[in-house]
């Protein structure tokens, strides 16, 4: 792994370097074997740039760039579009956090240096894509706030069962597990611990898109 960048301009200078190479050139750069498919390999391009960009925070629920305050997501897209919600933050079993300023979602959007990567193609030959770095507008907090607000107080009252893909204007509370045996705690309406599936917070496709369309 490449040292931790010391400031953004150096980061967006080598997310900038990255623009155009293959996954393919990249792996072979950094003496890493390219997956034949990425379906039991889900992940393995943003890894694959975190390591040539010197990410440090790993599975830790902080930015990926902690010094700089920085997060890194990068984004299947065709046509320029992203192909699907992007995974910010696991959720505590109960609801955990206080508030939204206190909140792993906010920390981890504070601050987000965007990568696209195409989403079609032999693994190899998919290109790394131009980057921007984004702090969310007003605007933009504010719909996240409220999403965040519903959606953790469902899970405070102990009503998952009100809570699908369908709620949230920008973010997403959906299960994160990798099949269906993976369970873990949570409050159900009256009180009581029950086992159920860990839940994620999403970024929907359409609002990561329009944000990388006025970048």
């Amino acid at each position: 792994m490449f040292d931790s960048p010391l400031s953004e301009k150096e980061l967006t200078w080598r997310a900038a370097a990255l623009s155009g190479r293959t996954l393919g050139e990249l792996a072979r750069v950094l003496d890493v074997a390219v997956p034949e498919d990425l379906k039991r390999a889900k992940g393995w391009g943003g890894n694959l740039v975190e390591l040539a960009l010197g990410a440090s925070a790993g599975n830790k629920p902080i930015p990926d760039f902690f010094a700089l305050g920085v997060e890194l997501k990068t984004i299947p897209c065709a046509a320029g579009r992203p192909r699907e919600s992007t995974f910010v933050c696991g959720l505590p079993a109960d609801g955990g956090e206080a508030s939204w300023e206190e909140s792993r979602v906010r920390h981890k959007l504070a601050r987000v240096l965007w990568i696209p990567i195409d989403a079609h193609g032999p693994v190899a030959l998919r290109r790394i894509g131009a980057p921007t770095l984004w702090s969310p507008n007003a605007e933009e907090e504010a719909t996240l706030r409220s999403d965040w607000e519903e959606l953790t107080g469902l899970v405070r009252l102990g009503e998952l069962a009100g809570i699908d893909a369908r709620r949230g204007r920008a973010l997403q509370l959906r299960p994160k597990a990798p099949d269906r045996r993976a369970t873990t705690w949570a409050l159900d309406e009256q009180g009581d611990w029950m086992r159920t599936m860990p839940l994620g917070f999403y970024l929907r496709a359409r609002f990561t898109a329009t944000l990388l369309a006025h970048s």
